[in-house]
């Protein structure tokens, strides 16, 4: 279950500003709902991925005993 800021509140601030966990779930429910988006949803979609590149993608460099390689949005 995912716990942090809703769309609502994130939409209002910086894609730069987000979370990791933030834009991993983001891109997580964009990619389900992707063919039901209109051209605004489409164009939300896409400055989140180029966030997402921007920053060089979301795995983690190592991983630990508590902590995968992947970023997780729970």
């Amino acid at each position: 279950m995912y716990v942090g800021r809703d769309m609502g509140e994130l939409a209002m601030m910086p894609k730069k500003d987000w979370k990791d966990s933030e834009l991993a779930y983001f891109h997580h429910a964009f990619q389900q709902i992707m063919p039901y988006l209109n051209e605004e949803g489409q164009s939300k979609y896409r400055e989140l991925i180029q966030e997402i590149e921007a920053r060089g993608g979301l795995k983690r460099n190592e991983a630990d005993y508590g902590h995968g390689t992947r970023v997780s949005y729970d």
